[in-house]
């Protein structure tokens, strides 16, 4: 794969597992709106996907009200506990550390609020590794990932074809496509292989991602 002059990543799933935070605040919020609890298996697919997206599911509505309604609840734990309920992947700083000293930038482009994904890559120390942090706003802004890269990309004059995304989900692969970027699936975090089909790579551990992008 050639090298390419411009790294993003995903956040969750990708550099942490933050799972445990996500998944309780997704049950504080159901619980205050009396709907029934989903599986564990329903929960580990809202790791990656938009909230807003998943609560839709959830919930099984369409009706933007009630879907912000859920988000406020979810965020009522999440904003206190749930966005430290949460770990670094193995190898992830080494993996960094190593791509970071290449000088390629590195930007972190998450369908996490950007409040949020701060906190989360401060309280690990990975910020030190990134040029910049992109996520979506609280109101939903750039909850698609296609149009978060685009952003990125205009706001920091990149050349998005000279980009790799890095991610474990099929919307970090849709966005690298819709941009004309390059992608490398990662396995660790929460997709499979097949919904990562489309990625120009995909990859079994942090050190091999840092050898193939090195």
């Amino acid at each position: 794969m050639t090298a390419a002059s411009t790294l993003l990543f995903d956040l969750d799933g990708t550099l942490t597992d933050n799972y445990l935070g996500i998944a309780r605040s997704i049950l504080h919020a159901l619980e205050r709106l009396g709907a029934d609890a989903p599986d564990e298996a329903t929960l580990r697919r809202c790791v990656g996907p938009p909230l807003r997206v998943s609560f839709a599911a959830l919930l099984d509505t369409g009706e933007p009200d009630a879907i912000e309604q859920a988000i406020a609840l979810y965020r009522e734990r999440f904003a206190d506990l749930g966005w430290r309920e949460n770990v670094v992947y193995d190898g992830i700083p080494e993996a960094l550390a190593a791509l970071a000293a290449t000088a390629r930038p590195i930007y972190l482009c998450t369908s996490k609020p950007e409040v949020y994904a701060r906190r989360i890559v401060n309280l690990f120390g990975l910020s030190e590794f990134l040029t910049g942090v992109y996520g979506a706003d609280l109101a939903g802004r750039f909850d698609d990932k296609a149009t978060l890269l685009a952003h990125l990309a205009a706001s920091e004059r990149i050349d998005a074809s000279r980009a790799t995304m890095i991610g474990d989900r099929s919307h970090d692969i849709r966005a690298a496509r819709m941009n004309g970027a390059r992608s490398v699936g990662v396995l660790w975090g929460y997709g499979t292989h097949d919904e990562l089909a489309g990625a120009d790579a995909i990859v079994h551990t942090p050190a091999e991602l840092a050898q193939l992008l090195a």
